[in-house]
Order: C-alpha cells, then sequence, then structure tokens
C-alpha cells in the first residue's frame, strides 16, 4: 500500500502531538484540582472530558494508519467505525452542553466543542466509504480530520485553563471578599 505508507510522517507527528497532550491535560487537571471547585460535574463532562476524547482519536488514528495492513480497506473499515462512534458521542456532547448550568456557552463555545468534532467526525465516517473509488482524496480527509480534531482539542484545552485560571481565579477572590 504504498499510498497509505506515504503517510507515515504525518502520524507519528500527529499521533505524537495528541499523546504528549493528554498527558499535558492531566498535569493541568492535578495542579488545579486543588482549587476551589467553579461549576459542576456537568460542565467537565460537557467539555473537558470530549478534549481528552479528541486526543486520544487522533492517537488512535495514528497507531492505526501505521499499522502493517494488508490492504487500506481494514483500516478504512476500522476509521468509518471510529468516525460514526465519533459522530454519536458528539450528539451526546451536544445534549451535556445544553444541560450543564455552570457556563452559559457562546458562538465560539457552539464552533469548537461541537460543530468541528463532528465535522471531523463525520468526515471519518464518510471518507471510510469513499475510499474505494477515490484512495487519495480518502486519506486526505483522514488527515484533515486528524489535525482538525488536534487543532480543536488544543483550543479546547487551553480555553478550558484560560476560563480556570482567569475568570475562576477572580471569582474565587470575590468570593473571599464578600
Amino acid at each position: 500500500m504504498p499510498e497509505l505508507a506515504r503517510w507515515g510522517s504525518f502520524y507519528e507527528i500527529a499521533g505524537g502531538a495528541a499523546g504528549a497532550l493528554i498527558g499535558l491535560q492531566f498535569v493541568v487537571l492535578t495542579l488545579i484540582a486543588e482549587r476551589p471547585s467553579l461549576g459542576t460535574p456537568e460542565a467537565g463532562a460537557a467539555f473537558g472530558s470530549p478534549t481528552i476524547v479528541h486526543f486520544g482519536t487522533v492517537l488512535f488514528l495514528s497507531a492505526l494508519m501505521h499499522a502493517p495492513w494488508e490492504s487500506i480497506f481494514g483500516a478504512a473499515f476500522l476509521w468509518g467505525l471510529l468516525g460514526f462512534a465519533g459522530v454519536v458521542y458528539s450528539l451526546i456532547v451536544i445534549w451535556r452542553v445544553r444541560k450543564q448550568s455552570a457556563y452559559k456557552p457562546v458562538f465560539e463555545d457552539w464552533l469548537f466543542h461541537v460543530a468541528t468534532p463532528l465535522i471531523s467526525y463525520a468526515t471519518l465516517a464518510v471518507s471510510a466509504f469513499a475510499v474505494r473509488l477515490h484512495q487519495r482524496p480518502a486519506l486526505f480527509c483522514v488527515g484533515a480530520a486528524a489535525l482538525l480534531l488536534l487543532f480543536t482539542g488544543i483550543h479546547n484545552a487551553w480555553d478550558g485553563v484560560a476560563y480556570h485560571v482567569f475568570v475562576g481565579v477572580r471569582k474565587h477572590a470575590e468570593r473571599q471578599r464578600d
């Protein structure tokens, strides 16, 4: 499968980045765990957990695309299944975002916590069907979905930490003054 072999370096970089960012998320959560609680567990399930899922998806895709497949169709079946599961998970995230009451999402939140992951996972699912007729474009779609999930995760991780630090510190200080 020469077409898939050309993607080796891409998936090494993306997978390494996703793995490192998963580790950093755990470090950050450990560091802020001792701070006063700012919201409900529902907000973490809506905004925090999906970030780890997106990084984990990129890591899994990287491993999947490096496996020594006999043909591309086994890999396509698995990335399609992953895409379908991601679409279902994105629908669950929509429900969680709407259900939580700790924070009122703005446009940017809907874009990065709902729309871009949903587009990424749908692209994975559709490209699994397209691979039979258009192998090269399908592989580019998988790569694009992986990058979009990686950048979405980076944005969401930063957004969550920045919110916790900048808004949380101010709210905590206001509570202590009162």
